[in-house]
């Protein structure tokens, strides 16, 4: 009988050999919604920061969150993306956080997991680095947004049990993030997505289209206003 831990070895590599890879999004990396007294917005993350699965970043999770900031709050919004496809949250504070704390921000979206889900980080490990990633955020910022982790059971391109398999450990590094969420003031974690519309993701099956992150951007605002804190 194979190990069910080498089926899930073969499955992923295929994955990765397989699965097309797509460009991130075009420069700028940064825009402006047009509106008085702008917010400052940071989208910090892996490949959904990076834009991957759409055109411009305008098109992508940035543009989409600073529009829908600025229609829930009647005010102009000026974002950046700061990231990497296929980062992990140790990629994040690496590589990335200085950057991203470089400057005081009002609106962070975090957008981190995928990858230490694909790559079966243990739960303690991404507990202790998304632990550092929203301290170090609040230094900057009055509130950070963290998205949940993709919905890996929806992925029509995952094989089984990878498929599964994912989703039991994307769920359990989520638990682990929200229990921080939860005693970190300041902080809010959106709830796990809904089903995927129609659109969603872009050619490779696997990155959100430009429809997907509208969906994305509206999901996470929506939720944000919801729970009372734009």
């Amino acid at each position: 009988m194979v190990p069910p831990a080498a089926v899930l070895l073969v499955q992923a590599r295929r994955l990765r050999r397989d699965t097309p890879r797509l460009p991130d999004a075009a420069l700028p990396w940064v825009g402006r919604v047009e509106g008085p007294d702008p917010l400052r917005l940071l989208v910090l993350g892996d490949s959904t920061a990076a834009g991957v699965g759409a055109d411009t970043q305008d098109e992508a999770l940035p543009g989409n969150v600073a529009r829908e900031l600025a229609a829930r709050t009647g005010r102009g919004v000026e974002w950046r993306a700061v990231g990497r496809n296929g980062a992990t949250s140790r990629d994040l504070i690496t590589d990335f956080l200085d950057d991203a704390t470089s400057q005081p921000v009002d609106v962070v979206l975090l957008s981190i997991g995928a990858n230490d889900a694909l790559g079966l980080r243990p739960r303690r490990a991404f507990a202790r680095d998304v632990n550092t990633l929203l301290t170090r955020l609040r230094e900057v910022s009055p509130l950070v947004i963290m998205s949940s982790l993709p919905s890996f059971v929806q992925f029509e391109l995952l094989p089984q049990p990878l498929k599964w398999n994912l989703y039991l450990h994307s769920r359990s590094l989520e638990d682990a993030a929200r229990a921080l969420v939860a005693r970190t003031p300041g902080v809010h974690m959106s709830p796990p997505p809904p089903k995927y519309t129609e659109g969603f993701f872009a050619t490779d099956l696997f990155h959100p289209s430009a429809s997907g992150y509208r969906d994305w951007g509206r999901f996470a605002i929506d939720d944000a206003a919801d729970a009372g804190l734009l």
